[in-house]
């Protein structure tokens, strides 16, 4: 007798090749079921109200997951049942048929209520009703693309699997298909595709480094960088850089703002063709600091960017207004691509720009007569956030080095706010916790006009709709401590957590986290202006005046 195990496929009864075809008549039971639910689920509310064409990939990916885990459990299941059940099973697809389709469109039209409310919650206008059409056409064209795909390695791995069978044993030989064609669609992935995709994305980031912004002048003043008798050429800054120098509040606005004369704020940058290495950089920011006379100013502000180099200007001209000007700000970009591209591909471009800049900068300051020399503040927005808080080995460090640090959307990776974040105070919430002097969270920056003693010396502004925020790889098996009661003032009471659906949810959510307004998603606006005045006001600086400045920096005034 021939022991199955060890059984060739050409000792087994020969298929039909039409076995083989990557479409099929039937599709499984219990892949079906789970497509089924898993659609509905990614209907369910997340932190912010999705596109509809964002809704459709959702979707159609959702059920593509779901379907993909019922076949796997289908499989299983058949692998160890001896006698299948015809009758159960002619009556699970009745009920698939039936219910399937009442469920989609119950969920649909509760998906529907749902993205309203959530609109509604972040200051959005309202979904048009006939939207629901192309999420249904966007699902289903994402679902049926990835289950061909799927199909089409199946296939391979079969036909792998039957040209070994002849020479091994059945098991290994599906073993072996299901490596080959893993490896192969893996190898794929991540030395074509990736390689690829991310080479595109940095020659069109290169490319649109090289354009410049509406609005953005060109220096006249020796004060800043690209400017008279400066060492950067204004070519070499960046489309960002050149923002950056050729925008911010005139020497008037300044003046008018605080009532005295105003005085022409400095800002110095150096971008990606500025200098060859990020130390490199910094040596040269610092050679400008000097020419520009930074170290006389009565604030000097080491800013770190986002992945692209931008930096908010309610950030930079906040600091500006409240000083009347004497201020001195600096930055250096370290990528022409996207926060979220080099957030997951190279996380170490931003560390060692912000540890070279900042370190370069402290050194000189370090050594200044602490009587006389300027307030050093640091500053880092999403990515560049990470990248401030990547120069310091722990909070200590952070405080102890600057006379005020705001961080603001800081995403998962950054280790002090997750240590802080993971040892608040007990019974604050995970989105505005209380912590420990010298520290102070806000999701609403108005907070921080209640003053406390000592006055804190690092600030987080993070909105409890921030994706950016709260998204994080432990999403896909565990309930996040953001969804616990009381949650927050954004959040919709109707979002559950999902093993899975959340997971991907919530990841989408960063790509329409900016096309919110402010105070909602990752916008932040002129909420800084509180994360500045709490940390660093300057004498006579009051309430009033931080409204007065967060109603001018909503409303400017033109130029």
């Amino acid at each position: 007798m021939t022991v199955v195990a060890d059984r060739t496929i050409e000792d087994r009864p020969h298929r039909p090749y039409r076995r083989l075809r990557v479409v099929r008549a039937r599709l499984g039971l219990t892949g079906c079921g789970f497509a089924i639910a898993f659609f509905c689920l990614s209907l369910t509310p997340s932190l912010l109200p999705r596109p509809v064409l964002l809704q459709g990939v959702v979707s159609g990916l959702t059920a593509t997951i779901g379907y993909a885990i019922g076949a796997a459990l289908g499989a299983i299941v058949r692998r160890f049942q001896r006698h299948g059940h015809p009758r159960a099973t002619r009556i699970c697809w009745w009920a698939v048929i039936i219910a399937g389709p009442l469920l989609g469109v119950l969920f649909l039209a509760l998906g529907t209520r749902w993205q309203q409310q959530l609109r509604a919650r972040v200051e959005l206008e309202q979904m048009p009703a006939y939207d629901i059409v192309r999420i249904i056409g966007v699902s289903l064209l994402t679902f049926l693309l990835l289950l061909l795909i799927a199909r089409s390695m199946r296939l391979a791995t079969r036909r792998i699997a039957r040209v070994l069978g002849r020479f091994v044993p059945r098991p290994v030989a599906y073993g072996t298909g299901v490596l080959v064609v893993g490896l192969l669609a893996l190898g794929f992935v991540d030395g074509v595709a990736q390689e690829q995709l991310l080479a595109v994305a940095d020659r069109t980031a290169a490319l649109t480094d090289g354009g410049t912004d509406a609005g953005t002048r060109t220096p006249v003043t020796r004060l800043r960088s690209g400017g008279p008798g400066s060492a950067v050429s204004r070519r070499s800054l960046g489309r960002q850089g050149r923002r950056f120098v050729g925008t911010g509040p005139s020497v008037v606005q300044l003046g008018t703002f605080a009532g005295a004369p105003g005085t022409e704020p400095i800002r110095v940058y150096a971008g990606l063709k500025s200098a060859g290495s990020a130390r490199a950089r910094a040596q040269l920011v610092l050679r400008e600091m000097d020419r520009t006379g930074a170290w006389d100013r009565a604030v000097i502000g080491v800013l770190t960017p986002t992945g692209t180099g931008w930096l908010d200007s309610a950030v930079t001209d906040s600091l500006e207004y409240m000083y009347a000007g004497d201020t001195a700000l600096v930055s250096m970009q370290y990528s022409y691509l996207p926060s979220w591209i080099s957030f997951l591909t190279d996380r170490s471009k931003v560390r060692e720009s912000a540890g070279a800049l900042i370190g370069a900068v402290y050194e000189r300051w370090a050594v200044m007569p602490a009587q006389t020399r300027p307030k050093l503040l640091l500053f880092g927005e999403s990515l560049g956030s990470y990248g401030t808080e990547s120069a310091f080995a722990d909070l200590p460090a952070l405080a102890g080095t600057a006379d005020g640090v705001l961080l603001v959307g800081p995403p998962f990776a950054n280790p002090i706010h997750r240590d802080l974040t993971d040892t608040r105070t007990a019974g604050s919430p995970v989105w505005n916790p209380l912590a420990s002097q010298p520290v102070r969270f806000a999701q609403n920056p108005a907070d921080l006009r209640t003053p406390r003693i000592p006055q804190p010396k690092v600030v987080y502004l993070q909105n409890s709709s921030d994706p950016i925020v709260w998204w994080t790889p432990e999403l896909l098996i565990a309930r996040p401590a953001w969804l616990d009661d009381p949650r927050g003032p954004d959040v919709s009471p109707a979002m559950h957590w999902y093993p899975v659906v959340t997971f991907w949810q919530t990841l989408v959510d960063q790509f329409a986290a900016n096309s919110v307004p402010a105070g909602h998603g990752h916008v932040y606006g002129s909420g800084v202006v509180d994360g500045w005045a709490a940390l660093t006001a300057p004498p006579g600086w009051t309430a009033a005046d931080t409204v007065r400045l967060r109603a001018l920096l909503d409303h400017p005034a033109p130029r």
